[in-house]
């Protein structure tokens, strides 16, 4: 372990400030215990976070992932903006006199 010297004499430890990630769509972290087994981990192409394999849209077979590689956040909020301008408007239609 590296030690520092504080400027008025005290020795103190070395510590880096390491942040661990995680993951955008469920919140977990990014560690081996968790990803090792089941894919590892990608970055999205759209929000550019990284995210767990299990966490990536499906392709066209579930067990497939999407090209290019995005979250299932990114992917149900690009559907949603593509739903919201074809649907009818709220407004109620201007009645003829």
């Amino acid at each position: 372990m590296n030690i520092l010297r504080n400027g008025g004499g005290d020795w103190e430890p070395m510590l880096l400030g390491i942040e661990p990630r995680s993951c955008k769509v469920c919140s977990q972290g990014l560690y081996r215990d968790k990803t090792m087994l089941r894919g590892g981990w990608s970055r999205c192409a759209v929000c550019d976070e990284f995210v767990h394999y299990s966490c990536l849209a499906s392709g066209k077979f579930s067990f497939l992932k999407q090209r290019p590689r995005i979250c299932k956040t990114c992917k149900t909020a690009a559907e949603q903006a593509k739903q919201a301008p074809s649907s009818p408007s709220s407004q109620p239609a201007p009645v003829g006199s």
